[in-house]
């Protein structure tokens, strides 16, 4: 075998998995199909690791790479198309080339979920973004919506904020948000517009956004909002299709059920971070990475004192 170890996605669980693989004798290679950091680099700033009191997300995770970089092969715009299992070994197929390895961590992940409404798919880049991050400069001196009640969608807002957007409208189709006290409060800080218990039912223009269209989930009375950008913020969904080509067992909700030790039903394969569900955060995802990477030496035959 070329590798022991196959760590698929290169977020927070995939880079602290490497580190510890390595440290542990494990010949390891990490595989993303982009150049990695996974959504976290999308955090205008993360105030909730230990050691950091604030840190934009892409420094973070940029930080992570470099630190792993040091122990395991990296391949990086290298995706895993398929994974078949041959005896007590598994032969992955990349968009690039084929390896053999005695085991496999899954760390893909989640991708964000979408409205399904109109106007959403065909404005697409047209003013309609998944990331206040990346899409938030054009958007200077211009009237903004983010769509959701969580505490990414308030960080967004809070992050559209600050590069200055000329107002910024955060709108939840329940009666309360779903986000930490401290980020919804420093959003009232902030004059950020809170809208409760608006659905949004359409997103309009020609060739760039205008408006969205909205319906009061109580009244039932629609309106409509004049704003240049639509952040959409309303959730993820896990990337499990690895896992379901290995039949891992899922969940209702299609997250990887795993043990204590990141095992899953499937002897050799191991999953962790959000692609396991539960309290998705960076500091958990890392402890995840950490355990699936000890617990990997049984299944390659090695011995670690846990």
């Amino acid at each position: 075998m070329e590798y022991e170890l196959a760590i698929i996605g290169a977020g927070p669980a995939g880079f602290s998995a490497s580190i510890y693989a390595a440290r542990s004798g494990i010949k390891a290679a990490l595989f993303d199909r982009g150049d990695g950091g996974g959504r976290a680099v999308l955090s205008p700033k993360v105030e909730n690791y230990a050691g950091f009191e604030s840190i934009p997300g892409s420094e973070l995770m940029a930080k992570m790479k470099q630190h792993a970089s040091k122990y395991v092969t990296t391949h990086y715009y290298e995706e895993i198309k398929t994974i078949t299992k041959e005896g007590k070994q598994f032969l992955l197929t990349t968009s690039k080339a084929q390896y053999t390895v005695g085991a496999i961590l899954l760390c893909t992940g989640t991708e964000h979920l979408t409205l399904d409404i109109p106007g959403e798919k065909e404005l697409l880049g047209k003013g309609v973004s998944y990331c206040a991050n990346c899409d938030g400069f054009f958007f200077r001196n211009k009237p903004v919506a983010v769509i959701g009640g969580g505490s990414t969608a308030v960080m967004e807002a809070l992050f559209l904020k600050q590069i200055g957007c000329k107002d910024v409208y955060l709108i939840h189709r329940r009666n309360q948000l779903r986000a930490e006290k401290v980020y919804e409060q420093e959003a009232s800080e902030k004059h950020i517009t809170i809208m409760l218990n608006k659905e949004i039912e359409k997103i309009t223009g020609t060739d760039i956004v205008e408006a969205i269209q909205l319906k009061d989930t109580v009244t039932k009375k629609q309106s409509s909002l004049p704003v240049s950008g639509v952040f959409v913020s309303v959730g993820w969904t896990p990337q499990n299709d690895l896992a379901k080509q290995l039949k891992v067992t899922l969940d209702k909700d299609g997250y990887v059920v795993v043990d204590r030790m990141q095992k899953t039903n499937v002897p050799g394969v191991f999953a962790a971070g959000d692609l396991t569900g539960g309290i998705r955060q960076i500091v958990t995802a890392c402890a995840q990475g950490a355990v699936a990477a000890l617990s990997s030496t049984e299944a390659l035959g090695k011995k670690y004192p846990y």
